[in-house]
């Protein structure tokens, strides 16, 4: 295994950190409660990883991911990954989920379509959830079937989900993707 480095950068929605080695990014972390949850959380993730500076690979994914969580639209499947000790199974499903643009998605059972079985859209489900690197592997833009939400394993669960599509500008269920949420997830939405 590769020697990890991270760094903490601040976005529209938070605290968030990435994880890299000289082969690519290994892992990223959306914000949680604060700084110090969200750096917990990388680290027992990664806990052989120590703080430095992004080189520039790692500066330039950085940058497409603060625009991105801006609301800018910012194609994220150039950006090298480091997916060592990840499943075989889960980096398809990955390379799929990587070739959803932007404001779009797709439901687990078109991605077990396309990996050749419709019956592997549970475990779809099971790989997106365990997804090391969350924007870069744009776990958010897959849905349940009948545009449900489906699951997020990232702080914030679901409501994340919704907010990051709503910045991304998907509307799954059409122009009042919020509606369904209780009243004070709304309101707590930037």
């Amino acid at each position: 295994m590769a020697a990890r480095t991270l760094a903490v950068f601040e976005t529209a929605i938070g605290t968030c950190a990435i994880v890299w080695s000289a082969r690519g990014i290994a892992g990223v972390q959306l914000p949680e409660t604060t700084e110090l949850a969200t750096r917990a959380r990388l680290h027992r993730r990664f806990p052989d990883a120590e703080e430095g500076p992004p080189p520039t690979f790692v500066q330039r994914a950085i940058e497409a991911l603060i625009a991105l969580l801006r609301g800018e639209r910012r194609d994220l499947s150039g950006i090298a990954l480091d997916l060592d000790g990840v499943p075989e199974f889960n980096r398809s499903v990955y390379e799929i989920a990587r070739t959803i643009p932007a404001g779009r998605t797709m439901t687990y059972g078109e991605i077990a379509k396309r990996l050749g079985d419709r019956l592997l859209a549970r475990a779809v489900g099971q790989a997106l959830g365990h997804n090391p690197v969350p924007l870069i592997v744009p776990c958010h833009r897959v849905m349940s079937a009948g545009g449900k939400s489906g699951g997020f394993s990232a702080g914030g669960g679901v409501v994340t989900k919704l907010r990051l599509l709503t910045i991304e500008g998907a509307q799954p269920d059409g122009p009042n993707l919020f509606d369904r949420l209780p009243l004070e997830a709304r309101v707590t939405r930037r």
